[in-house]
């Protein structure tokens, strides 16, 4: 008997231990801190590595508080890095402006959150104001050109066929000799154009006359394109213009833009043709853009209008054209358990405004 009794004793403390396992595995995995990769650029990702803030992070510390879930931040150089880092399991998850993009979403050893933001893929290019010659191309362009063509062709042929009907009878004011009284016909013609009418040559035959009055009735069509012309041209010499020649996406072809390593603007650049100068940053890329070096910068619209709104003495601009749309999600392992309990989080945050907030906070 005393056998079996210590027999029980062993399968009982055996029993004990393995619940006390079994209860404590839970628990550990709960308390486990994560290790979360962090990379971007403002207004995503801003400040230290002790010292963090921005859209992404925010979102991100929102979740964390939510599902009472330690953690820690790993800064990883650039987007493809920080993904990277998720695959091989050198970090628990990825944070940042991530674009979702097919590509990344065939990895097999990778998964999305839902998205928490939606942006634009836009570009950076110079804004400075016109030159002399940029100034006076309104003036000189064939438009305008064409129009002053018009007006002498017309006041020539106003000036042969008055002078025609008045050089048998009147010829003091119109002389027989053809470039004389031509020359006069034409003044006569200006002059009622511009509605001056010094007086000093006037039709004095009917037909010299009819000849006259219609040529005034045109006059009035023609002051009034002429100013609409004039005013227009007026307009665009003296507003700030951009001498950029990038005014749509077609423009890209061939181009020297700078974009950054590991991030989604390399693809866009490859896919408008462009001649690419790679940046390890956007701060770089703002840099040698303007230096001159190229003539204009890809990255997400954020940041970009981020970076515009914080150096307003830069004369730089965003295109008035967009290349594409992007969202972006968190990065987890793929098959990982975090995936749902934060994309119920993030629908939350979205539903009751949070995400709005932060959002506004760091771009208005």
């Amino acid at each position: 008997m005393k056998g079996a009794d210590q027999s029980e004793v062993v399968v009982l403390r055996t029993l004990l231990l393995t619940g006390i396992v079994l209860i404590s595995l839970p628990i550990q995995t709960a308390a486990k801190q994560l290790r979360v990769g962090v990379s971007g650029s403002p207004p995503f990702v801003m400040g230290g590595e002790d010292m963090l803030s921005g859209i992404s992070v925010e979102i991100w510390n929102d979740v964390a508080e939510r599902l009472d879930q330690s953690y820690e931040f790993i800064i990883k150089p650039n987007t493809d890095a920080n993904i990277k880092a998720v695959a091989d399991g050198t970090v628990d998850l990825a944070i940042g402006p991530i674009s979702i993009t097919p590509a990344r979403l065939a990895n097999p050893k990778i998964d999305f959150t839902q998205p928490y933001f939606h942006g634009f893929e836009a570009l950076l290019i110079p804004k400075k104001p016109p030159g002399l010659i940029t100034r006076l191309r309104p003036f000189i362009g064939w438009a305008a050109l064409s129009s002053v063509g018009i007006l002498i062709s017309l006041l020539f042929i106003f000036g042969n066929l008055i002078w025609l009907a008045e050089r048998r009878n009147n010829t003091e004011q119109f002389p027989r000799q053809y470039l004389h009284g031509v020359g006069n016909g034409m003044w006569l013609g200006l002059v009622t154009l511009t509605t001056v009418g010094y007086g000093d040559r006037a039709p004095m035959s009917r037909s010299g006359r009819t000849i006259a009055g219609i040529w005034m009735v045109m006059s009035l069509v023609a002051v009034s394109s002429i100013t609409a012309g004039l005013a227009s041209a007026f307009t665009l010499s003296l507003a700030e213009l951009a001498p950029s020649e990038i005014r749509d996406k077609a423009d890209l072809r061939g181009k020297k833009i700078a974009v950054v390593e590991g991030t989604t603007s390399q693809r866009w650049g490859l896919l408008y043709d462009i001649d690419p100068v790679i940046t390890k940053n956007l701060n770089e890329g703002i840099e040698i853009l303007k230096q001159g070096k190229v003539e204009g910068i890809i990255f997400d619209e954020a940041p970009l209008r981020h970076y515009i709104r914080k150096n307003k003495n830069n004369k730089l601009k965003l295109a008035n054209f967009t290349l594409a749309v992007q969202t972006f999600g968190f990065v987890l392992p793929m098959g990982s358990p975090l995936r749902n309990p934060i994309n119920i989080e993030l629908m939350g945050m979205e539903r009751n405004g949070d995400t709005e907030k932060i959002e506004s906070k760091l771009l208005d």
